[in-house]
């Protein structure tokens, strides 16, 4: 009996550790601040994104985001979505090296936004999204790394500032990243279709004209047969007249 209790217990104590040893892996990864592109971002182009904010506390709600942008690569044009419940400051900063975008140099760029709650901000167990409308994208790099922080009601400041390096593990507080897409040959599709409708034009004019011809022949020969069917009825009227008469 003994030896039996020992090996229940030892079974008992090795299922315990197996199921905290699932539990251990189960549990997901901490939540964190991210940008999300709305479509595919493509160097030199557009694009909106999304900044999306999760809250992690259980006894705090987010009242205060700020997203930093890049001074290495900076974008003259950034517009936020107005939001419900916050209030949205955009800062911008004279610029080293001054752009050119749309044939006009710019000489200052937005390096920071910030969206400060007007209510109770991002409750625990929530998220929200922070969209932003952004360009011209650089065309000189892969990605755009964007340091944001992240303000909860009880006072405590979350610092979103790592960079992820490839090949090594996600750091604890992850900067967000956007990645960049080739550049697109879109708007050359969309020339090369637009020559191909041009020059399919004479071809669909000389195709009307042709008909237009053929019509015209067409009708003339049923004109001249119209006409000697005619001639002949009154040819045979006349005839068919005097062999009446001569009777």
């Amino acid at each position: 009996m003994k030896a039996i209790s020992r090996k229940t217990t030892r079974l008992a104590t090795v299922g315990a550790l197996a199921g905290t040893a699932v539990l251990a892996v189960s549990v997901p990864a901490f939540a964190h601040v991210s940008v999300q592109p709305e479509g595919t971002p493509a160097k030199g182009g557009y694009a909106v994104v999304d900044f999306k904010v999760p809250n992690e506390r259980d006894n705090a709600s987010t009242t205060k985001i700020e997203v930093n942008f890049p001074t290495d690569h900076p974008l003259a044009s950034v517009m936020p979505e107005p939001i419900d419940g916050w209030k949205i400051d955009v800062t911008k900063s004279k610029l080293a090296k001054p752009l050119e975008m749309h044939g006009e140099k710019i000489s200052e760029a937005v390096t920071k936004v910030t969206w400060t709650a007007d209510g109770d901000g991002i409750k625990p167990g929530y998220f929200q999204k922070f969209p932003l409308s952004i360009g011209q994208l650089p065309e000189d790099t892969d990605q755009l790394v964007f340091k944001a922080l992240q303000t909860y009601s009880n006072k405590e400041v979350v610092r979103w500032i790592e960079v992820p390096q490839k090949g090594q593990p996600e750091p604890d507080n992850p900067a967000p990243v956007l990645q960049l897409a080739a550049a697109s040959d879109g708007d050359a599709d969309g020339a090369s279709a637009q020559n191909a409708a041009d020059d399919s034009k004479p071809a669909a004019q000389d195709t009307t004209a042709a008909s237009t011809s053929g019509s015209d022949t067409t009708a003339r020969v049923l004109g001249v047969v119209g006409i000697v069917i005619g001639a002949a009825g009154v040819a045979y009227g006349v005839f068919a007249g005097r062999r009446r008469t001569t009777a």
